[in-house]
């Protein structure tokens, strides 16, 4: 039954039109919008839900990672697009003075958006 379903995934925002100037000007991603809810359309045919909630709380975790072929030229060009990494101190997640993450698996950056929730981009190769 469900394996012949084309499942998709969501999220909540705070304010779906910030969402929708992010994803779509800042991040250059297609984005469609009907009946008060975002369609984030992904590389590779992949659809994700965008939806409004009143008492949005920010996801405390990674709810979409964009593999890139360099994380580093990654976060230069989303920078200078006004996206801020995240920097982290921890024992064990310690990122450089860019956000970017180098130990214990792919070199990743976190960033959010503007409902809070956490994204990356990680080296795929």
């Amino acid at each position: 039954m469900l394996s012949d379903s084309h499942a998709f995934s969501g999220f909540s925002v705070d304010n779906i039109q910030k969402a929708k100037e992010f994803y779509d000007r800042t991040l250059g991603l297609a984005v469609s919008e009907a009946n008060g809810l975002l369609k984030l359309h992904l590389p590779g045919g992949a659809t994700v839900l965008m939806y409004p909630k009143a008492k949005h709380v920010p996801a405390t975790f990674t709810i979409l990672n964009f593999p890139v072929d360099n994380v580093e030229k990654a976060v230069d060009e989303l920078t200078k697009r006004g996206v801020r990494f995240e920097i982290y101190a921890e024992p064990d997640i310690k990122t450089d003075e860019k956000g970017i993450f180098h130990g214990g698996g792919p070199i990743i950056a976190w960033f959010k958006d503007p409902a809070g929730n956490i994204l990356s981009v990680l080296e795929d190769n």
